[in-house]
């Protein structure tokens, strides 16, 4: 073989080997910290609005800004959720969502847009499917995120039609609550190499 042709296609396998390391690179995870991760739940009701909390099991998000793809999966525990009333709580618990038989909430993340930047601030919309009570929805999220060396924090507001979605509706004769239920996700967590 010519030796001219066989230094273009080494030339040729050595550009297509840094150029697929490079595409490679561009891939990242974000470990999500349970600890420093709040998710709370707000919904109206008749003379007050009720609070409430969840609690992450754990998170994993794969995405690659270059592309856009991103898979993952984020748990929250729903045998945590807390209002912070005993009988409301059982109520949400064995009626509403009924977390002995559902015990997971989850988000799989499916698309990653936006620009993303590896330093400072940025806003990302990731799409997904959220698992609630057995059945997916796809939903967008936008996420304000702030990088600081490795460490990611995020924030992201939402709301769930839960009745809509085919959960029961808690209102009675002379309680009446909405009909969808709004999140607030606080999130920390680290970028791994």
């Amino acid at each position: 073989m010519n030796r001219s042709i066989l230094c273009c296609l080494l030339g040729l396998l050595l550009a297509v080997g840094l150029w697929t390391g490079t595409v490679g690179a561009q891939e990242m995870t974000v470990e999500l910290d349970p600890a420093k991760t709040r998710i709370e739940f707000t919904m109206a009701a008749t003379l007050h609005t009720v609070h409430g909390s969840f609690l992450l099991k754990n998170g994993t998000i794969h995405f690659n800004p270059s592309t856009g793809s991103a898979s993952g999966l984020v748990v929250v525990d729903a045998r945590s959720g807390n209002s912070g009333n005993k009988g409301r709580d059982r109520k949400m618990h064995r009626e509403i969502i009924e977390s002995e038989r559902y015990p997971q909430i989850t988000f799989t993340p499916t698309k990653l847009s936006g620009k993303f930047e590896r330093q400072g601030d940025s806003t990302v919309e990731l799409e997904g499917k959220f698992k609630l009570h057995g059945s997916e929805h796809s939903i967008t999220l936008a996420i304000p995120i702030q990088m600081k060396g490795n460490e990611v924090s995020g924030r992201t507001h939402f709301a769930v039609p839960y009745v809509e979605w085919g959960l029961k509706n808690p209102s009675t004769m002379f309680l009446h609550v909405s009909d969808t239920v709004v999140i607030d996700i606080a999130a920390a967590g680290q970028i791994l190499p």
